[in-house]
């Protein structure tokens, strides 16, 4: 007996740890799909912990989503929620792509802010047009927006209609600013889209909206494997707008209408096509077709690297 043990336990022992081995090397291939996650800010995604997901790949973010929750990147198109966030100092803690981001020699702000004004006159209404960061020592900055000269002209012709409006925006707590400039702060996260977006080799912002824009974004700078769609509703379940920050600064009315899908969905399906190798999963809270927002998208059937899932996918996520 003693003499079978020393003869076969060593085969044994060899295959137990082959055995390891391998298990070892399985679990590390499963580890080896890279993974983004790109936030949407439909209400499908309201009270889940996106902090859970750090540990599975990076989180990518759209707009106001930074006042609730920080991603490891943000993405923004319009000049109002640009500026936002940039004056929020989220550009010095994570990178954020914006649109048509173009900083400028602080030399040629008074230039580029009056373009002809007369200073004197221009200086009584920008109180009311203009929203800025603190200037400080910054050597350049970004700005959007109408020229003040206009401005003037249009406050001139109808004063008190414009003080009218100026009051009422308040009241509702809308931001009326026409002139919105960002000083740059160091550390600096911000790039604009068309440093990454190309087309026939030439920088190129394509014009998406800020989903498929940042999905581009995650691409660019991760090559995953797998993009997870979260929050992308597309549809509302209602009569009424489908977003987490609606009625908020910068965003439309509560009562607004749905923002009809067409422009998002073309938008993710170019992007599936140009990407046939990465696999793109929208996540729904149900995903059972209980209305348009739980059921598939009909064009994305035409792409085999879209697929769906529900919530409790990213609850057990390896």
């Amino acid at each position: 007996m003693a003499k079978y043990f020393d003869e076969e336990w060593p085969k044994e022992e060899e295959m137990l740890n082959i055995g390891l081995k391998m298990s070892r090397q399985n679990k590390a291939d499963r580890q080896k799909v890279k993974r983004v996650f790109c936030i949407g800010n439909g209400e499908s995604r309201q009270g889940f912990d996106l902090e859970q997901l750090r540990k599975h790949g990076t989180i990518y973010g759209c707009n106001a989503i930074y006042r609730d929750f920080m991603p490891d990147v943000l993405t923004a198109v319009d000049h109002g929620i640009m500026h936002e966030i940039y004056h929020a100092g989220v550009a010095q803690k994570i990178p954020c792509y914006f649109r048509d981001w173009t900083k400028v020699p602080a030399m040629t702000y008074e230039t580029m802010l009056y373009a002809g004004a007369d200073k004197l006159e221009a200086d009584e209404h920008l109180k009311y047009v203009l929203k800025s960061n603190d200037r400080g020592d910054s050597k350049e900055y970004v700005m959007h927006g109408s020229n003040i000269q206009g401005i003037v002209n249009m406050i001139k012709r109808e004063p008190d209609k414009f003080k009218k409006d100026i009051m009422h925006l308040e009241k509702k707590e809308i931001n009326h600013a026409t002139i919105k400039v960002s000083w740059i702060k160091e550390p600096d996260h911000s790039i604009s889209l068309t440093d990454i977006m190309t087309e026939n080799d030439k920088p190129r912002d394509h014009g998406w909206a800020c989903g498929a824009s940042a999905g581009y974004v995650a691409i660019h700078r991760e090559q995953p494997d797998e993009i997870y769609l979260i929050g992308h509703d597309l549809h509302s379940a209602t009569d009424k707008v489908n977003n987490l920050y609606k009625g908020t600064k910068h965003y439309v009315a509560p009562e607004n209408g749905p923002t009809p899908a067409v422009n998002w969905i073309n938008q993710w399906y170019t992007l599936a096509d140009w990407y046939p190798n990465t696999k793109f999963i929208k996540v729904n809270r149900y995903n059972d077709g209980r209305d348009a927002i739980n059921g598939p998208i009909e064009k994305w059937n035409e792409r085999k690297n879209i697929t769906y899932t529900d919530y409790s996918t990213l609850d057990n996520l390896a």
